[in-house]
């Protein structure tokens, strides 16, 4: 490669991806500086699961058809370079003879895509770990050269490094969340955990030890208020530090239920096999839901529906308590109730809650995965 803006396309692009720390955000920029210092016009980088699911993480100068209902083209079905991307054919830089989305997109929509037919893909990948690809169009253009090529796949190996390097960070971010979790559960376990266990224990003492009535009933209820504080903190530590995660999210929510005094019924349907941030997700949902439930149903039993199908999980949290007017959330909004909605939010899926006086509740979130 002598072509001295190829050189220089390539330092710039390295630079941005060593600033880089979030992954889309690289992509987008690593894509657009591309397509602005080269011929070529579009771009979009598709990830590619090892079931084979592919999705669209980046794109920049797409045609209005390929837009259009939210890149639905795009994201929609097989085409050339995904399936032999999971075959493991695709090996380098190649030219598409025709693009199976291009097409069915001007078939369907009958709308423009700017030129575009054919389109340049390569995979990306670091060493032997492959993550998706980088697919790359010109309008016009229906293959291109082997120099055009090159650099293509030359930009693809930065991406895959700084793809590998950003994922190696984020791990050991959440190594070392996860150690301050556990330690902070380990703290208060030895100390604020101890100390309300003896509470209780002093209070029961005492109200043996008199006779006087108004005295006995005092520390009764100072019983009473120490061991529902023993119960909140032995939550939070786990919480903090779950076990039984790794049996699968139903042994998980049913510890949890113990520890609150709730008896937990779980149903699932369907093969569980959801990504880590998914599984994290439906976890901390259905625990805010539970704690939720403890603090102000008013009952002792909730029953939690688990569903996957082939691109989402559906997750029904249901109690049969007091239940409240949705409306009030508005007005004085709940704090476990946002934090649902906020997870919900981050996966972009949907979030719904049914609740009145006498009726209970039920929370539907929809998870796309």
């Amino acid at each position: 490669m002598n072509n001295p803006s190829h050189v220089v396309i390539l330092k710039e692009i390295a630079e941005l991806l060593n600033e880089e720390t979030e992954l889309e955000s690289m992509l987008e920029g690593a894509l657009k500086k591309f397509l602005d210092g080269t011929d070529f016009h579009a771009g979009w980088v598709f990830f590619i699961e090892e079931d084979g699911r592919h999705s669209l993480i980046a794109h920049h100068h797409l045609p209005e058809a390929l837009l259009e209902k939210d890149c639905y083209f795009m994201k929609a079905g097989g085409c050339w370079c995904v399936n032999r991307f999971k075959r493991g054919s695709l090996k380098k830089a190649s030219n598409i003879i025709e693009c199976k989305r291009i097409v069915e997109a001007v078939d369907r929509k009958r709308e423009s895509t700017d030129g575009i037919t054919h389109h340049a893909t390569v995979p990306l990948q670091s060493g032997n770990e492959r993550f998706g690809l980088l697919n790359v169009a010109t309008p016009g253009r229906r293959e291109f050269g082997h120099e055009e090529l090159a650099l293509l796949e030359s930009v693809a190996f930065q991406i895959g490094s700084a793809i590998k390097r950003i994922q190696l960070t984020k791990k050991e971010q959440e190594i070392a969340l996860m150690q301050e979790r556990n330690r902070l559960a380990r703290d208060l376990h030895d100390s604020v955990n101890q100390l309300l266990f003896s509470m209780t224990l002093t209070a029961r003492g005492g109200a043996e030890m008199t006779e006087q009535k108004e005295v006995k009933e005092t520390f009764h209820g100072l019983q009473s208020l120490a061991q529902e504080a023993l119960t909140e903190m032995r939550a939070l530590i786990w919480q903090l530090r779950p076990k039984g995660v790794e049996g699968g999210i139903s042994e998980a929510v049913k510890g949890f239920g113990e520890i609150l005094g709730l008896t937990v019924e779980v149903k699932v349907s369907g093969v569980l096999n959801l990504p880590a941030r998914v599984e994290e997700a439906i976890f901390r949902i259905t625990q805010e839901a539970m704690t939720n439930c403890k603090r102000h149903a008013g009952i002792d039993e909730i029953f939690i529906w688990i569903e996957a199908f082939e691109d989402r999980i559906s997750l029904i949290i249901r109690d049969f308590g007091q239940g409240f007017y949705t409306d009030h959330l508005d007005r004085l909004p709940s704090i476990g109730i946002s934090s649902m909605k906020e997870r919900t939010r981050i996966l972009n899926g949907t979030f719904h809650i049914q609740s009145a006086p006498g009726k209970g509740t039920q929370i539907q979130i929809s998870l796309p995965y």
